[in-house]
């Protein structure tokens, strides 16, 4: 009867040293599992990251050229309004030196 206690009791110990080996190699598969869903995971956000970045420079890009564009259109449009004015001035200002001239040629 001892010797059946004692093949009982060392059969129960194999059996949940057995079990605790399962349970650890499920918990490492466990461990590795969450470490490469963690390291996936980061990836991703990197390059949704990086996505975003390239998509955000491309729009400030885009912006920005078409602020210059507007800038220029605006520029372009002063100068010619400068211009014109300035040859409307230069047309009066030739026609009071040719008045001018001509009294003193009467004087």
């Amino acid at each position: 009867m001892k010797t059946e206690v004692l093949t009982s009791i060392k059969k129960a110990e194999e059996e949940y040293k057995t079990t605790i080996s399962a349970a650890e190699e499920d918990r490492k598969k466990s461990i590795a599992s969450a470490e490469q869903e963690a390291d996936h995971l980061v990836q991703k956000a990197k390059l949704d990251a990086e996505e975003y970045r390239k998509k955000r420079l491309s729009d400030i890009r885009s912006e920005a050229a078409q602020r210059h564009e507007e800038t220029l259109v605006k520029g372009e449009q002063a100068t010619a309004a400068m211009r014109s004015g300035a040859q409307a001035r230069v047309s009066k200002a030739a026609d009071v030196l040719v008045e001018r001239f001509k009294g003193q040629l009467n004087v």
